[in-house]
Order: structure tokens, then sequence, then C-alpha cells
């Protein structure tokens, strides 16, 4: 059966005692404020049509940690041990500070349960409403949420941690490659994000040029070793991702983001074998898995940008101050 987050505040509740701590302006303050209005229990009823059994982990929590998981590009686990230790999380989520969150496979049984229903993307549909709601993209702001805009940012962030990821992955197979000073990222000890400012084109293609560069010297330094298995494969497949997403800038030894989508890009450093989500669904059985990835990716990514824009809930509705 489905379950309902309590109205009522517990003694240790995140929100009361830390909620100070996370900026009101930020993702995970404006779920906290208005989670339930964002993602309210009716929107998920026809998930469990049965009054019976033990209740489920309440929606509003559930969306919340899809989002934030979308948005920090976490697994499942990962997700979880965040909303275990983040008092960010445990605030957007309406948790007790003591609250130990669930167990990662309820969020593969939520996804697989919205997968199987009429309205799989219905989280990406619910920021999709509040878009529709203000009516940002009828005016000029339209480029701040326009699809186009969205899809490239995903393409953008999903280059640089892909790059990330690989350079960690031969660094941490290939002693020389490990030896080599880079200054972009700390590949060996960070796994995230490099910090950039997102929305400014200058500071991505700058970052885009110092990863590449990276990339480059990494196959550099292990062109001429003899490797094993592992490790050549582990080559292969930064000399793949280094290239699928980018082409040269303007400036000599620059790079960018090519404004299309590669066909048959690599989307996993993890499993190869995946492939971008507009594949044919005869070649790749997981697109189904992918598209509801990158939907609910796409509406964290709307929600962030909305926020930016002053984005409240007012007696009206759904406004931007």
């Amino acid at each position: 059966m489905q379950g309902t987050s309590d109205p009522n505040a517990e003694l240790l509740d995140a929100a009361a005692l830390c909620g100070h701590l996370v900026p009101a302006d930020s993702v995970a303050g404006f779920l906290s404020e208005h989670r339930k209005a964002l993602f309210p229990d009716e929107l998920f009823a026809d998930l469990f049509p049965s009054e019976r059994g033990r209740p489920s982990v309440p929606a509003d929590v559930i969306a919340t940690v899809m989002v934030l998981q979308a948005l920090e590009g976490l697994s499942d686990r990962d997700a979880i041990q965040a909303l275990r230790r983040d008092i960010a999380w445990k605030v957007a989520a309406g948790l007790s500070l003591t609250d130990e969150g669930f167990h990662p496979t309820v969020l593969t049984l939520w996804r697989n349960k919205l997968r199987a229903s009429d309205a799989p993307e219905r989280i990406f549909d619910a920021v999709r409403a509040v878009i529709d709601a203000t009516g940002v993209i009828k005016g000029r702001s339209r480029r701040v949420l326009d699809s186009t805009v969205l899809d490239d940012a995903v393409t953008t962030q999903d280059a640089v941690m892909q790059l990330v990821s690989a350079i960690r992955r031969v660094r941490g197979l290939v002693p020389a490659a490990r030896a080599l000073q880079l200054a972009t990222h700390d590949y060996d000890n960070d796994p995230g994000k490099p910090a950039c400012a997102w929305d400014d084109d200058e500071a991505l293609d700058q970052l885009i040029t110092a990863l590449v560069t990276d990339a480059l010297a990494t196959l550099d330094a292990v062109a001429d070793l003899e490797l094993d298995q592992a490790q050549t494969e582990a080559v292969g497949l930064l000399a793949l991702v280094a290239g699928q997403d980018v082409e040269p800038g303007e400036g000599e030894g620059t790079w960018r983001i090519i404004p299309a989508t590669t066909p048959g890009r690599i989307v996993s450093t993890v499993d190869p074998e995946s492939r971008h989500v507009h594949k044919s669904r005869s070649v790749y059985r997981g697109v189904e898995r992918n598209q509801q990835w990158l939907a609910t990716r796409l509406a964290a990514l709307n929600l962030r940008r909305l926020i930016n824009l002053g984005l409240q809930r007012g007696d009206q509705g759904w406004v931007l101050a």
C-alpha cells in the first residue's frame, strides 16, 4: 500500500534543527519547503492499487531522492548514503537527523513501477507543469529552459563525467598514468564533477579543453607501454570517450562540445556496451531505463534553473518572483 509522510515533524527533524544550513535558493532547500506540493501523494496513487500490505516509502521522499540523485549523478547505493549522511538531503526529504533512509533496492522498485505505468516520466512531467504554470518559456527567458539547451547541458555534464571517470580508471590501473601531474581535477580522490560555472559557456569550454588535454596527456604517457587486457581496455575506452563528444575549438589547442549527439555514443564508462538513448531500441534493450534516467535528470536541471529564476509557491500557484 502507499505510504504517506507524517505531517507532524519529528523531535530531531533535520529541517527544524539544521534547515538554516541549507540555502533556501538551492534545490534541497526548495524541496524541503515545496516537495509535497510538487510531488503530491495522488500523483503516485496508481502505483499502489492495493490498500493492503506494508506502507511504501512516501512518494514525496522518493521523488526528492530521485531528483537529488539525478542532479548529482549518483548510483542508488551512493544516493542512499547521501540520504543517511548529508544534512541537506535529510532536510530536503523531511527526515529526522537519525533517519537511516531505506535500502537502495527501493529506488529500483519505484523505477520499475514508474516504467510499467501509464506515466513513466511523471517526475519530469510534474516539473514541466511548473514550467507551464510560470509561463517562463513564453518570453525572453525561453533560452534558459529550452529543451535543446537542456539536452546540451546534459550532454556537456555527461561528457565531463565520462572524461573524469575514464581518466580515473586509467590512472588507477596504469602506474605511469597515475604519475602524471594533472591540475584540472583531483582524479585520484574525487570521483565527482570538477568545479565549474555550468551556465557560463566560456567556463565550460575552458573546462572541456582542460579535461581533453589531460586525457590526451594520459594517452601519450601510456602509448608505448606493454599493457595487460584490463589496462588496454581502460586506455581504449579513454581514447573513445575523449573523442566522441568534442571537436576542436576556435583557438589553437582548444576543445568544445559537439552541438549534437554523437550516434552510438558511450553513455557509461562502467558498462561500455551502453549507448545513448537515441540509439535504436532493437540494438540496446536498456533504452527505456536510459530514457527514464534522462527524463529525471532533465527534471532536476529544469527545477534548478527555475529556482535560479526565483520560483515560489504563491496563493495562485507556482510563480517566478
